[in-house]
């Protein structure tokens, strides 16, 4: 995690969105959505899917115009037209966007030229950017000879060879193993401390409090919650997440358990169907009841881990629902 050189609400923003909103038809999916990221500073913006995340962050980039509010990045206006803010802006899509055909520098030399980088410029920054992704190696070989880890590292290097002043990450490390995501975190928390702001989406909690200063959670399109990761843990003090590995009707268990005074939030595991996880005040008094309810719903309960509040109990809290979902 870096330390940007000030707080947001002291130091000018490299971006700030006030007042977004996006309707598709009847349905609105960002309302009235304000944030902002300082220079060096690393915001994450989370969110269920479907909550707006990914809708704002179409709008940062100029790539959506919103219905209302505004864009600025550096004090300029972003529009869908307009190219001077683009040009400040690094996007790395979640989809990989890169050439199979071409090799590792070629990719880069391409998009270099898209933003219209001078030749002698470009090649340096070509060379620089191969080293901050650690794909020198592999420079002259093509992309469809990559791993999926490298193919990721060289489309995070896509978005950084014209040197933004914003890079936006939309979840990074999506399928890649455990060795590359780790590489790639490492590089990206180096942006910040090299003064480049950040705006960051993810699915990994973890990947949030490792990496970011502050957090936004977003949820049917609202921002309802900011604040550094340790700021956001305060929301839920004395609450503790309980996590049940269990058989039998979870659904049932799961809205049993919601109308349980002491229970807070309740979700259904996205990775495994065999857990129910609840955010509850004073757990280990909550534990018996817990235990007999499961009974009286014939559900045999196999393990029980109690934690304490961490930035992912924050968000079932919030939202009733797990990241994953």
């Amino acid at each position: 995690m870096n330390t940007p050189g000030g707080h947001p609400d002291t130091v000018r923003p490299v971006l700030d969105c006030a007042h977004l909103v996006r309707r598709f038809g009847e349905r609105t999916a960002v309302d009235d959505v304000s944030l902002r990221v300082a220079p060096g500073e690393t915001y994450g913006l989370l969110g269920p899917n479907g909550a707006g995340k990914t809708t704002t962050i179409r709008m940062v980039c100029g790539l959506l115009r919103p219905d209302a509010g505004t864009v600025q990045v550096a004090g300029r206006p972003v529009s869908t037209v307009g190219r001077q803010a683009k040009r400040l802006i690094g996007f790395v899509p979640q989809e990989v966007a890169l050439y199979p055909d071409l090799s590792v520098r070629e990719n880069l030399r391409f998009f270099g030229r898209l933003y219209r980088l001078p030749r002698r410029h470009l090649e340096r920054r070509v060379e620089e950017v191969l080293d901050l992704i650690d794909l020198r190696g592999r420079a002259g070989d093509r992309v469809d000879s990559l791993s999926g880890g490298m193919r990721r590292r060289l489309n995070i290097g896509a978005g950084l060879v014209h040197s933004p002043t914003l890079l936006v990450l939309d979840e990074p490390t999506v399928g890649v193993d455990p060795q590359s995501r780790h590489a790639i975190l490492e590089r990206v928390a180096r942006f910040g401390e090299e003064g480049m702001a950040v705006l960051y989406t993810t699915h990994y909690m973890e990947e949030a409090e490792r990496l970011c200063d502050r957090v936004g959670i977003i949820d049917r399109g609202r921002l309802i919650a900011e604040g550094t990761p340790r700021e956001l843990v305060t929301l839920v003090a004395e609450r503790d997440r309980v996590r049940l590995t269990a058989v039998g009707d979870l659904g049932a268990y799961a809205d049993a358990c919601r109308r349980l005074a002491r229970v807070e939030g309740v979700a259904r595991s996205a990775e495994s169907g065999d857990v129910v996880e609840l955010v509850v005040k004073d757990a280990r008094s909550l534990l018996p009841d817990l235990l007999d309810l499961a009974h009286e719903q014939g559900v045999g309960v196999r393990s029980v881990e109690i934690d304490e509040p961490d930035l992912e109990t924050v968000f079932l809290h919030l939202t009733g629902a797990a990241l994953r979902e």
